[in-house]
C-alpha cells in the first residue's frame, strides 16, 4: 500500500509519497545555504516535456512585498532536500547568489536558447542539462 497524502477528497495522489512530491507542494519550499541562511523560496520548476524529469528550479530571491524580486534559475541537481531544515539546501553564499543567473519579475527567458542553460550550468558548476 503506497503511502501518500492527498489534498483532494477523491482520494488521488496529488500532494507527496514518501519519494515523490507534487510540484504544487516544491512551489514555495524554502532555500537555504550550507551554512543554514535562507536564501529564497521556490517559485517554479521547469520540466522538461519528454523526460519528465525536473531541468530547474526557479528561485525567488530578495525583494519586499513583490518589488525588487528576482528569479534565479538553479540546475535541480544542485539541490538536496533535508529533511530537519524542512527545505532545499544549496551549496551557495548570498554573496555568489547575487552574482548568478537571474532575470526580473517582468522579464522571460529563452529556456530553448542553449546558450542561457549552458550559462545557468557553468555558473553552478554542473554538465550542460541535455534534454532542452
Amino acid at each position: 500500500m503506497t503511502d501518500y497524502s492527498s489534498s483532494s477528497s477523491s482520494g488521488v495522489a496529488t500532494e507527496e509519497t514518501s519519494s515523490l512530491i507534487a510540484a504544487s507542494k516544491v512551489e514555495g519550499t524554502d532555500v537555504y545555504n550550507r551554512q543554514s541562511e535562507h536564501l529564497g523560496s521556490i517559485y517554479d520548476v521547469m520540466i522538461d516535456k519528454r523526460s519528465g524529469q525536473v531541468a530547474y528550479a526557479i528561485m525567488s530571491f530578495g525583494g519586499f512585498l513583490g518589488m525588487g524580486e528576482s528569479y534565479h534559475p538553479l540546475p535541480w541537481r544542485v539541490l538536496t532536500y533535508d529533511t530537519g531544515m524542512g527545505g532545499y539546501v544549496v551549496d551557495l553564499d548570498k554573496s555568489r547568489l547575487e552574482g548568478a543567473p537571474s532575470y526580473g519579475v517582468n522579464d522571460e527567458p529563452n529556456w530553448q536558447d542553449r546558450g542561457y542553460t549552458r550559462s545557468i550550468d557553468d555558473y553552478y558548476g554542473v554538465p550542460p542539462y541535455g534534454g532542452i
